[in-house]
C-alpha cells in the first residue's frame, strides 16, 4: 500500500511541476506585456535617433568621396526593416488594447503579442548594441570607377576627329598592339581625341576589355611623384613620399587588375615605366597603354608597337568650328569673305581655330575683321588670347629642341612664304652658308647631319613633308609662332615679309638689329639706290622678284657681314662691283636668272662654298671663279648659252664636293680626243673632294676593267654620253640620293665602246637610239667574269635589234644580277624578251619594275624559254604593243610572276589568255584598250585587288561569265578621263557626275574656265608661265594641282 501511495505521490508531484513550468512563462509574459510594450518605444526610439546620427556622419563624409561600409549598409536595412515591424506592433496594440482587456478570451491573442513583442525588443537593443561602430569603420574610400569621366569638348559632325577615334578603337581591339602613340603638332586636338576615348569607354563594348582605365596629363615637366599622386588617387591608395616605396604599392596594385587601360596625355619626354610603378603591357597581358605626345621620337622611345598621327582639320571643318566659336556674325555678308580668310590663315588647326573664333565673336564692324586678319598674315598675336592660349603654347616645342644650333635651324625655315615647299637640298645649303652646321664637314657629313635634323623637326610636329619630293614646309601657324620668336630673340632677329605682294622694299625698318632679311616671292620692281646699314645681316633672301631688272650699286655696301644672297629667278641681267666687297659671303644663289650673263671678278669671295649659276645666260666662267678655293658647289645646271671653260679653271678648285653641269651646252672631252682648250673628263681627276658629279661628254672614255679613281669616289654621278655634233640633251635632274647612272645618247655606235669601266661602278645604265647593240653585249658579256652587280636599273629606248648575229647566245651568266628596273621604250626590232635573257644572260631573280612601251612585234611579255618564276617582279606598265597577246607564252600555264601587285595597260588586246591566280594584284589601269573585251580574273583568283581605273564606256562593254563576276568588281572600278585633248578647242569644261577623275590635258590655248566637282589630280602643260595665262580651276577635292612648262619651270599649287 506504502508503494503503491509513493508511485501515486511521484505521478503527482512530477505532473504538477509540468503544468506550473509551462504555464508560468505564459503568465509572466502576459503580466510583463505593458512593461515590454514601453520598453520597445523607448529603444526603438533611441535606435531612430542612431540611425539619424549614423546617416549624418555618412553625408559628411560623402563630401570627402566617402562611402558606407558595408557592414554599416547591412545595419541600416536591418534598421529600416525593424522600424517599420514595431510601427506595425504600436498601430495594432493601439487598436486591440480595448479589446484585449475585456474578457480572457483573448489570453491567446494576448499572448502571442506579448512574444512578438519580446523579439522586437531582444532585436532592437542587439541594433542598438551594434550600431556603436568604431571610428572610421562607418564610411571609407570608394573602390575606383572603371572609367572616370572628363570634361572636354565635343567631336560630334569632325569628319577627321571621328575617323581617328575609330582608328584608335581599332588599335584597342588589336590583340597583337600593346601600347600606341598619338602625335600631332601642338592645339591639334590630341587630348581631345583621348578625352572623348575615355569618356566613349563607359558606354561601349570595349569597357568589358577592361577593369580600370586611368587617365594621367604628365605635360612638359616631368614629375615622377606628380606622375604617381595622380595615380595612386585614382586607385584610392594613400600617397607616399618615396618614390620608389610609392612606385612598389602601385606595381602590387595595379597587378591585381584584371585588365587596365592608362592614358598618358601629353608626354615630352621618355618616362620610365619601372621607376613610376606601372606593369609593362607585354608582361601584364591585356593591358593597354596609350600616350599622346607633339614628338613621335617620344612614342619611339616608348617604344609604342603603332603611331597615328593626328592631322590637321580640311577647311569644310574648320569653317564649321570657326562658326561654333564666332557666332552668326561670321555669316554676314560684309564679313564672311574675311572670317573664311581667317580660317585659311590658322590652316585647319583647332586650337587657334577655336581662340581667333571667340575673339572675334559678336564682332560686327568690318574694321575688326580685317585687321585681325592682317595681323594673322603679319605673324602678329594682336588678336585676343593668341599669344597666351595659341603662340605661348606651341613655343614649349620650340623650347623643348635639343642639339646644336637646331633652334636657329627652325627659325630659318619661317623666312620662306607661306605653305611654300622648302627644298631640302637647298634648306641645308642655307644652313651650311650661315655656318649652322659644322662647315668642317663634307658635303655627305653635311647633308646627313642636316637631313637628321629635319627629321628631327619633323618629328616634333615643327615641319612638314612638302608638296613635292625632297621638300619641307612649315604650318603657317608654326610659321607664325617661329616669326614671332624670332622678332623678339635677340640674336636671331628677323624680317620676314615674303609673298606679301610688296612691289617696294618698306620703309621705316628698323635694319641695324637684324640678322636676317627675307623679301623672296614679291613684286619687288626695284631696290633702294643708297646704303641700307644691315651690319649684322648674314641672309638676304631676294629670290621670285620676277620685275627686279637692276641691282644698285651702292645697296650692298651695307651689308658687310652678309653670308647668304639669293637672287635667283629675278630678271636682273649684271651683278654691281660692291657684291666682290662681300668677305663673308658663302653661298651666292643666282638660278633662273634667265637674262644674267655680266659678273665681276669673284676672285675675291675668298670665304664662298656656293655658287648657282643654274639657268643662267652666262658664256663662259665668270672671272677669278679659279681663285675660290673654299667652293665646294658649283651649279650650272642648263646653262644653255655655256661654250668655254678657261683651261685649268675646274681642276683648280680644289675643294669642290659638287658639279652640275646637267643639260648645260658645255660638254667635257676625252683626252686624245678633245678639242684645244676644252676640258676633259680626265681634268676632273684632280678633285679630289668631288662626290657628286653631273657632267655631259662628248665621247666614250675608254675605262680599264676594275677603275677606280674618280667614279669609285662619287657617291652620286651621272654621266652623258654623246656624240660631239649631237645637240643638247635636255632632262630634268634626280633626286635619287644613291644615283649612279650612265646615259648613251645617240645617234651614237656603240658595238666598239668600252663601257666595262663605267658599268662596274653604275647603277642605272640608259642607252638611246644607239646601233650596234647586238655586238655591245656580246662584248659586255666577253669582258666580265663576275657580272655588274651594281647595275639596277636599265633603259634602253629607240635603239636598234639586240639579237645575237651568229643566231647564238654569249652569256654563259647572268651579267646583271641585280638587275631591279627594266624599261624597254621604242624598240622596232623587238620580237622576245629572250633576246635580252640570251645576250645578257638576265635571269630577272630580283626584277621588281617592268616598263614596255612601243613595241610593236613583242608577243609575248614572259618567254616560254623562262626557266624561273619572277617571284620579285611587282608592278608591270605595258603601253602600244600592237602584237602582243598576253603576258605569257602559251607554254606557261602557272602564273609566273605571283607577287605582281601593280598592272598598267595602254593599247592592248589581252594582257592573258586564261584564268589564273593574281594573289598579290593590287591594282589594275586600263587606258585607251577598246579591244581588251574580257579581265580574266574575279574576286576569288584577284582577292587583293583594290582599284580597276578605266574608261567609263570600256568598263560598260566588258563581257563576263556571269553577272556575279562583275557586280564582285564593280566596287573597285574607277571611272577615268583618258584623253581630253579636246579641251584646246573650247573655252568651258565641266565634268561633275564622275566619282573620281583623273584629267590629263597638254595645250589650252583657248580654255579660260576648268569647272569639276571630285577631281583627285589635275596635271596641265603650258609653253611658258611668263606668255600664258591658265585658265580658272574650279574644283571641288581637288588634291593637287599642277603647272609644266615646256622649258621646265614646273610648280604646284595646293587647293584645299
Amino acid at each position: 500500500m506504502d508503494a503503491l501511495l509513493s508511485i501515486l505521490g511521484t505521478i503527482v508531484v512530477e505532473s504538477g511541476r509540468i503544468l506550473c513550468g509551462c504555464v508560468y512563462p505564459k503568465i509572466n509574459s502576459l503580466v510583463k506585456l505593458q512593461s515590454n510594450l514601453d520598453a520597445l518605444k523607448r529603444d526603438i526610439k533611441g535606435l531612430i535617433d542612431l540611425k539619424n546620427s549614423l546617416k549624418e556622419e555618412l553625408v559628411s563624409e560623402g563630401r570627402n568621396g566617402k562611402v558606407a561600409t558595408t557592414q554599416v549598409n547591412e545595419w541600416l536595412r536591418e534598421v529600416e526593416a525593424i522600424e517599420l515591424t514595431v510601427n506595425s506592433i504600436q498601430a495594432g496594440t493601439i487598436t486591440n488594447n480595448e479589446n484585449l482587456r475585456r474578457c480572457c478570451l483573448h489570453c491567446s491573442l494576448r499572448y502571442r503579442l506579448s512574444r512578438e513583442v519580446e523579439e522586437k525588443l531582444k532585436e532592437v537593443e542587439r541594433l542598438l548594441s551594434a550600431g556603436n561602430f568604431p571610428r572610421g569603420v562607418v564610411a571609407v574610400n570608394p573602390p575606383p570607377k572603371v572609367v572616370e569621366q572628363i570634361p572636354g569638348p565635343s567631336i560630334e559632325g569632325q569628319t577627321t576627329a571621328s575617323r581617328n577615334l575609330a582608328r584608335v578603337l581599332d588599335l584597342l581591339k588589336d590583340d597583337g598592339v600593346r601600347s600606341f602613340g598619338i602625335w600631332g603638332m601642338g592645339g591639334v586636338g590630341k587630348t581631345t581625341l583621348v578625352k572623348t576615348l575615355n569618356n566613349n569607354l563607359e558606354n561601349t563594348s570595349l569597357a568589358q576589355l577592361f577593369s580600370l582605365v586611368l587617365w594621367v596629363t604628365v605635360s612638359k615637366d616631368l614629375d615622377l611623384k606628380r606622375i604617381q599622386a595622380s595615380i595612386a588617387e585614382r586607385l584610392k591608395l594613400p600617397i607616399i613620399e618615396d618614390v620608389q616605396r610609392m612606385a612598389i604599392k602601385l606595381l602590387e596594385t595595379l597587378k591585381k587588375e584584371r585588365k587596365f587601360l592608362l592614358i598618358l596625355d601629353d608626354i615630352w619626354t621618355r618616362i620610365d615605366l619601372d621607376e613610376v610603378g606601372i606593369p609593362r603591357p607585354d608582361v601584364h597581358l591585356g593591358s593597354k597603354i596609350i600616350l599622346t605626345s607633339r614628338s613621335l621620337d617620344v612614342c619611339r622611345e616608348m617604344k609604342t608597337d603603332q603611331q597615328l598621327k593626328v592631322e590637321v582639320l580640311s577647311y569644310e571643318e574648320s569653317w564649321a568650328m570657326f562658326c561654333g566659336n564666332a557666332g552668326e556674325v561670321a555669316d554676314g555678308e560684309n564679313i564672311k569673305p574675311l572670317a573664311e580668310a581667317i580660317t585659311r590663315e590658322c590652316r585647319g588647326l583647332p586650337l587657334a581655330i577655336i581662340t581667333v573664333g571667340r575673339a572675334m565673336r559678336g564682332k560686327t564692324m568690318v574694321e575688326l575683321w580685317k585687321n585681325a586678319l592682317s595681323a594673322l598674315r603679319r605673324s602678329v598675336p594682336d588678336i585676343k588670347g593668341i599669344e597666351k592660349e595659341v603662340f605661348r603654347p606651341l613655343k614649349w616645342s620650340y623650347d623643348s629642341l635639343e642639339g646644336q644650333n637646331t633652334k636657329p635651324c627652325f627659325l630659318y625655315c619661317s623666312l620662306f612664304p607661306e605653305d611654300f615647299s622648302i627644298k631640302v637640298s637647298e634648306l641645308i645649303q642655307y644652313w651650311v652658308a650661315e655656318g649652322l652646321l659644322d662647315e668642317h664637314q663634307n658635303f655627305e657629313e653635311s647633308f646627313n647631319r642636316g637631313r637628321a635634323l629635319i627629321e628631327s623637326l619633323i618629328d616634333s610636329c615643327l615641319l612638314e613633308h612638302g608638296a613635292e619630293a625632297g621638300s619641307v614646309k612649315m604650318h603657317d601657324v608654326v610659321r607664325d609662332v617661329a616669326i614671332w620668336i624670332a622678332s623678339s630673340e635677340q640674336g636671331s632677329e628677323s624680317l620676314v615679309r615674303s609673298g606679301m605682294g610688296l612691289s617696294q622694299i618698306p620703309e621705316g625698318v628698323t635694319w641695324k638689329s637684324l640678322k636676317r632679311i627675307s623679301f623672296m616671292k614679291n613684286k619687288i620692281t626695284s631696290l633702294p639706290d643708297s646704303v641700307v646699314e644691315c651690319s649684322e645681316v648674314s641672309t638676304l633672301l631676294l629670290q621670285d622678284n620676277d620685275p627686279l631688272e637692276t641691282f644698285p650699286e651702292r645697296f650692298l655696301q651695307g651689308f658687310q657681314a652678309l653670308g647668304v644672297l639669293n637672287l635667283s629667278g629675278t630678271r636682273i641681267k649684271s651683278l654691281p662691283l660692291s657684291l666682290v666687297q662681300l668677305d663673308e659671303l658663302r653661298a651666292l644663289l643666282l638660278g633662273d636668272c634667265f637674262y644674267l650673263k655680266e659678273f665681276p671678278p669673284l676672285g675675291g669671295l675668298r670665304k664662298l662654298k656656293v655658287l648657282d649659276l643654274n639657268r643662267t645666260r652666262i658664256r663662259e666662267l665668270p672671272h677669278g671663279i679659279e681663285e675660290l678655293s673654299n667652293l665646294r658647289q658649283l651649279n650650272l645646271f642648263g646653262t644653255h648659252k655655256l661654250e668655254a671653260i678657261r683651261p685649268a679653271t675646274l681642276s683648280r678648285l680644289s675643294g669642290l664636293e659638287v658639279l652640275d653641269m646637267t643639260s648645260s651646252a658645255y660638254k667635257l672631252g676625252v683626252q686624245g680626243k678633245e678639242k684645244e682648250g676644252q676640258v676633259t673628263w680626265e681634268d676632273l681627276g684632280f678633285l679630289q673632294h668631288l662626290v657628286v658629279l653631273y657632267v655631259r661628254l662628248d665621247n666614250i672614255p675608254n675605262l680599264p676593267l676594275g677603275y677606280s679613281s674618280l667614279l669609285q669616289r662619287l657617291l652620286r654621278f651621272h654621266i652623258e654620253l654623246s656624240h660631239p655634233d649631237n645637240v643638247c640633251y635636255v632632262h630634268g635632274p634626280s633626286y635619287k640620293l644613291d644615283e649612279r647612272k650612265i646615259s648613251i645618247l645617240g645617234p651614237m655606235n656603240v658595238s666598239e665602246a668600252k663601257l666595262e669601266g663605267l658599268l662596274y661602278s653604275a647603277s642605272d645604265l640608259v642607252l638611246i637610239k644607239c646601233t650596234g647593240m647586238s655586238k655591245m653585249c656580246e662584248n659586255l658579256a666577253r669582258n666580265t667574269n663576275v657580272g655588274f652587280t651594281g647595275l639596277k636599273s636599265l633603259t634602253i629606248n629607240g635603239c636598234d635589234s639586240l639579237a645575237p648575229m651568229t643566231g647564238n647566245a654569249y652569256a654563259g651568266q647572268d651579267i646583271l644580277p641585280n638587275l631591279e628596273e627594266l624599261t624597254l621604250y621604242d624598240l622596232e626590232f623587238l620580237e622576245s624578251i629572250s633576246e635580252l635573257t640570251g645576250q645578257l644572260g638576265l635571269r630577272f631573280s630580283r626584277l621588281r619594275f617592268m616598263k614596255v612601251t612601243y613595241c610593236p612585234r613583242l608577243m609575248y611579255l614572259i618567254p616560254g624559254n623562262l626557266c624561273q618564276k619572277l617571284e620579285k617582279l611587282e608592278e608591270i606598265k605595258l603601253s602600244r604593243c600592237d602584237s602582243l597577246s598576253s603576258l605569257f607564252h602559251d607554254s606557261i600555264v602557272d602564273n609566273a610572276i605571283p607577287n605582281l601587285r601593280i598592272l598598267e595597260l595602254e593599247k592592248l588586246k589581252s594582257f592573258c589568255r586564261w584564268q589564273m591566280s593574281w594573289p598579290c594584284l593590287e591594282q589594275i589601269k586600263v587606258e585607251n584598250c577598246p579591244l581588251l573585251r574580257k579581265l580574266p580574273l574575279s574576286t576569288q583568283s584577284a582577292n587583293a585587288l583594290r582599284e580597276i581605273s578605266g574608261e567609263l564606256d570600256w568598263w560598260n562593254l566588258l563581257e563576263w561569265d556571269d553577272d556575279h563576276s562583275k557586280s564582285s568588281l564593280q566596287q573597285y572600278f574607277q571611272s577615268k578621263v583618258s584623253q581630253p585633248v579636246f579641251l584646246a578647242a573650247y573655252k568651258h569644261f565641266s565634268d561633275t557626275t564622275n566619282t573620281k577623275i583623273y584629267l590629263r590635258v597638254s595645250w589650252l590655248p583657248h580654255v579660260q574656265l576648268i569647272r569639276m566637282a571630285p577631281v583627285i589630280y589635275l596635271l596641265c602643260s603650258c609653253p611658258s608661265k611668263k606668255q600664258y595665262h591658265p585658265p580658272e580651276i574650279c574644283p571641288a577635292n581637288t588634291k593637287a594641282l599642277q603647272w609644266h612648262t615646256t622649258d621646265h619651270l614646273g610648280w604646284k599649287k595646293e587647293i584645299s
